[in-house]
């Protein structure tokens, strides 16, 4: 059980240390979601 617990504070640690980086990938994901929306739906034949 310590394992465990020790393995979640290791990822707690990744994430807090890289919580821009994730930021960063979430934003560029959501940028390229709305724009391939807007797209479709402003192109339509």
């Amino acid at each position: 059980m310590e394992l465990v617990r020790d393995g979640f504070k290791g990822i707690g640690l990744l994430v807090w240390l890289n919580w821009d980086r994730i930021f960063v990938l979430g934003t560029v994901v959501a940028g390229l979601l709305a724009g391939a929306f807007l797209g479709t739906t402003l192109v339509k034949p």
